[in-house]
Order: C-alpha cells, then sequence, then structure tokens
C-alpha cells in the first residue's frame, strides 16, 4: 500500500464510507478521475464492478472511451457492465439541457445496477476540485448554506472517495503505477458552467491567492460545521405536520428564510422556487410549485407538500361483493349486510351503508372529476362536487386526492370517508344493505 492508497483508506475509514464486506460499483468514464478510483479501490481490497454510461454525444471518442474501459476491466478481471443512452432525444422530450438530461439518465442507470447487481453503493471520483467548482457554482447561481459546503462524501447510493484529495495527486498517482487514462476533449472547452468555472474562474482566483481552493474548501467545512448544528437544533423544533398524503406546515412560523430552506431541502426545489415561496408566503391562497418529486402549494395560512406520486390517478372496477386493492394504497371491502344498523356504524368514517337495490354493479372508485355532481345524504338536490369540498374548506391537495365510489351509471355513491349520496340512503323499506369499507392498506407507507 502506497501513501496515496493509505491517505485514501485513512478517508474512507474516518467517515464509514465503505465495507470490505459489501460489493460497490465504480462509475468508469475511463478518465483519470474514475481509473484512478477503479485502482485504488481494488488496491485496497474492495470487492468491485464497474458501470459505464455511453451517451452517443462525442462520437468517435465516445466509442474509444467504451473500448478503453472495457479493456481495463478484462485485465484487471473486473466486471463490466455498460450502457446506451440517446441523450439528445431525451432531453429534447423532457425540455431539460443535455447535461441534465446525461445526469438523469446516468442517476438512473446507477439505481437500476445497485438494485440488479445487489450493491451497497456507487463510487464515482469527485475530487476536492470538483467540490470547489460546485461551491463556486452554486455561489454565483444563488443557494443556502448546504450549497456552500461542498459535495458531500456519501449521499444515497452515491459514494465519492476520493474527495480528501486533488486532481494533481490523482495524476502522480496513476503514473506511480504505470497506468494510463483517456482524456475527454470537452473538458477543455468553456461552452458549459462547470468548465468555465474550472478554465477561466479558478486560475484567476489562484492569481490573487495560489491557495485559494484550499481556503474555499476550509470555509466550506466550517460552513458544514455550522450547518449541522442549525440542523441539530431545527430537527427537534421544526417539523412538517402529518397529514392524509401530504404533510403542512403553519406559515407563522417560518420567521426566518432559512427554515424554509431546512424544511424543503430534501425535496428538489431549485434555490430560485425556494426565493419565489419565501417572497410569495403571504400571498394569493392556491399557489403551487412543482420539483422533479414533490409538489408544494400554499394554502391559506399554510404550506402543504405531498409527493407527486401520491395523487390517485387510476380506475379500479369491482364487479361484485368481495375484497380489492386501490394503487396500494387502499383496500375496499364491500359486503352484503341485513339492515339492522348500529349507532357506532353509521359514524364510522370509514364505511359506507347504502341500499343495495339502489345500486348497480359494477362499482367503480377513482378520483374526482371536475363536471362531478353530488347528492349529499339529507340533501334534495344535486351540486357540483367540487363547491361540496369548497364549501367543508378542503386544501386543494384533499380535493386531488379525493376518491369517489361511483355505480354502473357514473353515480357517486361515497365520497369515500366523507359522506354518502342521498338517493341510496338506507330507509325503513331497505330489505339488503351494501356495506363498502375503505381503509389503509395495512402494508403501505407514505411516499412522502
Amino acid at each position: 500500500m502506497n501513501d496515496f492508497e493509505q491517505h485514501i483508506e485513512q478517508y474512507i475509514s474516518s467517515l464509514s464510507l465503505l465495507n470490505k464486506e459489501e460489493l460497490y460499483l465504480v462509475a468508469l468514464s475511463g478518465g483519470a478521475d474514475s481509473v484512478c478510483l477503479l485502482r485504488c479501490l481494488q488496491a485496497l481490497g474492495y470487492r468491485l464492478e464497474a458501470v459505464h454510461c455511453h451517451f452517443h454525444l462525442r462520437a468517435e471518442e465516445a466509442d474509444r472511451d467504451l473500448s478503453f474501459c472495457q479493456d481495463l476491466c478484462a485485465k484487471l478481471q473486473i466486471p463490466f457492465h455498460s450502457t446506451h443512452f440517446d441523450t439528445k432525444t431525451y432531453a429534447q422530450s423532457h425540455g431539460v439541457s443535455i447535461e441534465m438530461a446525461a445526469r438523469d439518465l446516468r442517476y438512473s442507470f446507477f439505481r437500476k445496477m445497485v438494485q440488479a447487481r445487489h450493491a451497497a453503493a456507487v463510487c464515482v471520483g469527485h475530487h476536492s476540485e470538483d467540490s470547489v467548482e460546485t461551491i463556486l457554482l452554486n455561489l454565483v447561481r444563488s443557494t443556502g448554506i448546504h450549497g456552500l459546503t461542498g459535495i458531500s462524501p456519501k449521499k444515497g447510493i452515491i459514494v465519492r472517495p476520493l474527495l480528501c484529495v486533488n486532481r494533481l495527486k490523482i495524476i502522480d498517482y496513476l503514473h506511480s503505477i504505470q497506468q494510463n487514462y483517456v482524456t475527454d476533449s470537452t473538458n477543455f472547452v468553456a461552452d458549459v458552467q462547470r468548465n468555465q468555472m474550472r478554465l477561466q474562474v479558478i486560475p484567476q482566483l489562484e492569481k490573487i491567492n495560489p491557495a485559494a481552493q484550499v481556503n474555499i474548501l476550509k470555509a466550506a467545512q466550517r460552513l458544514s460545521d455550522i450547518a449541522d448544528i442549525f440542523d441539530n437544533y431545527l430537527s427537534q423544533q421544526v417539523r412538517w405536520h402529518p397529514s392524509e398524503g401530504y404533510r403542512w406546515f403553519p406559515i407563522a412560523e417560518l420567521t426566518h428564510e432559512y427554515i424554509l430552506w431546512y424544511l424543503l431541502k430534501d425535496f428538489h426545489f431549485s434555490s430560485v422556487q425556494v426565493e419565489q415561496i419565501w417572497q410569495n408566503l403571504h400571498g394569493e391562497s392556491g399557489k403551487q410549485w412543482q420539483s422533479s418529486t414533490h409538489e408544494l402549494l400554499l394554502d391559506r395560512n399554510r404550506l402543504l407538500i405531498a409527493a407527486r406520486s401520491a395523487f390517485p390517478s387510476t380506475v379500479l372496477s369491482m364487479p361484485r361483493i368481495g375484497n380489492y386493492r386501490y394503487d396500494d394504497k387502499w383496500q375496499l371491502a364491500i359486503s352484503q349486510e341485513q339492515p339492522n344498523l348500529s349507532a357506532a356504524d353509521l359514524k364510522d368514517p370509514h364505511c359506507a351503508f347504502v341500499d343495495s337495490h339502489h345500486v348497480a354493479f359494477p362499482l367503480c372508485l377513482r378520483p374526482v372529476r371536475p363536471a362531478d355532481r353530488f347528492q349529499p345524504f339529507g340533501m334534495k338536490g344535486s351540486q357540483l362536487l367540487s363547491d361540496y369540498m369548497t364549501n367543508r374548506k378542503m386544501s386543494v391537495f384533499d380535493k386531488h386526492m379525493q376518491l369517489v365510489l361511483t355505480d354502473a351509471h357514473d353515480h357517486i355513491v361515497w365520497v369515500v370517508n366523507q359522506r354518502t349520496a342521498d338517493w341510496c340512503r338506507v330507509t325503513d323499506e331497505t330489505t339488503e344493505v351494501l356495506k363498502i369499507v375503505c381503509t389503509a392498506a395495512p402494508c403501505h407507507s407514505s411516499s412522502f
């Protein structure tokens, strides 16, 4: 074990990044950083497999990279997995930049491979200078305190064992073990922000102070310590309040913008969005923001947040009496009962009792539609279901998540867990009762 490998091993150990009993995937591009990572981790005795992405953006150069990685892994006897992406088509269809498209495709592939190979994590070759670039990019784009703390050594399935070394040490290590690598020519073209930062901005900072990068990292570490102190305090004092399918937070408790940053830091909202939310806290109710994973709603004196996957969209047809499951979130039990109902039965919000002779199968469970009309229990006429929900002061999220039970003629039988319809109510003349029970599925956990 040479000095470089010993330094990396100490860094891994100090942060408990890796475990030699586990399998790890190494993201291998063929460049110096990823090749260094692969060779170093293999020398330290870790179980490895390599993964490579071909984005079809650099023609022959990308083909060269793939061949190099295949040959290197064959020589090192490390299993190799590769995939191909039509990155330009993905970027166009999703309305994102090529850089963002490649990132999305790369990390989606990593997640799939971790599951397929039963790996503990994916190791990537980011080093200390990458962290400096990230800090400066976040600074010029506007960010919260977490954006100024640099790249995290471990986040989710991604581990970065080389953050303790700079690019020069990586190159020196490769020379010392006589290991070649490939060079991406686009890294030397200042056509994207990260390249501009690396090729133009950082060299200017180093003219002012040759230790600029080292000092930026030291400041980032201090900010990281401060952020940890704040977060530990806020984790005990500031919490989202749970509700059915979403969570909420009172606007009155958002006394500082940092509290909003803290609440939203795990939900993929951009810094621009967070600033917009802060500026609109006391604005018009009903304003919404979306991230790639979540939706945020300004609802009167509260902020509501829900995973975008939480909103129901499917229709479940139930042709007969029996047990059913909806979206793996709800379970329904439909049974025939005698009309001798107790007061306790009628008070249970999860149960609906209707006259079975008035209701025609198949029944359907579905989300609310804009034109739905409903005749609430005890009311002679009907009204728009949207008006009914508004009168009950339901939030936009509650409305989106509300389910209705309809009969074969698409007449609403039950606004689920809210109120049954009057047209199918149980009366003294009812001889058979249809009992419908809707409860949360026992194995369902919130996608929040």
